[in-house]
């Protein structure tokens, strides 16, 4: 890894503990799973500066890891995938679309909102990656509308079984920051304790 790499690394672990992003105690994760961490990226939009440098670190690990010619469409996943979603797709000038996390029992009745044709590449966004649960519904629901998914893009990968479902699924998922490194950085710059490092480290499976 490059020392640019792990400088962004370094900067963005530092703005997300900043802006609170991050938190001790007992959460329950979107996956019913307990975790006595919580990382809260929705928070990053009320902070315009950290925003920004969020959002081009996605643009610029899409273009370096997926390619802009890998996909056609880009697919965020509500709520907070979306909001990054919608500045990617925007700046790259690609369509976006959003799956729907109940399908419409009205009008089209459609699991995906957006346009979306046969055989689209569809590149899917999304915050984190805990155990990829919420990531392969959105791509069934995508390849049930017709498109094709191959790529998922996540700013952490909380290393709890997400990229070994995704991959089951025929997905690669990439990421700037696992768990654990995000844990050990915090450490070194003494934003988290021995106590705090080890909690995140025994929740990763692959620390």
């Amino acid at each position: 890894m490059t020392p640019q790499a792990e400088q962004l690394k370094e900067k963005l672990c530092k703005v997300l503990y900043r802006i609170g992003a991050l938190r001790f105690g007992a959460f329950k994760l979107t996956s019913g799973k307990m975790s006595p961490y919580y990382i809260d990226l929705r928070l990053v939009p009320s902070f315009p500066d950290a925003f920004e440098q969020v959002c081009n670190v996605y643009i610029e690990m899409v273009r370096e890891h997926v390619g802009t010619d890998s996909f056609t469409r880009i697919a965020g996943i509500p709520v907070s995938g979306l909001l990054f979603a919608s500045v990617v797709a925007h700046e790259l000038r690609k369509p976006l679309l959003f799956p729907r996390t109940a399908q419409k029992a009205h009008g089209r009745e459609r699991k995906v909102e957006g346009v979306l044709n046969p055989g689209d590449m569809v590149l899917i966004i999304d915050d984190l990656a805990t155990s990829g649960k919420s990531i392969m519904k959105a791509v069934a629901s995508l390849r049930t509308e017709g498109g094709v998914v191959n790529d998922a893009v996540v700013l952490i990968d909380r290393e709890e079984g997400g990229r070994e479902r995704l991959s089951e699924g025929s997905v690669q998922l990439h990421h700037l920051l696992k768990a654990s490194e995000a844990a050990k950085t915090l450490h070194q710059v003494g934003a988290i304790t021995d106590t705090e490092l080890k909690t995140i480290l025994k929740q990763s499976k692959h620390a």
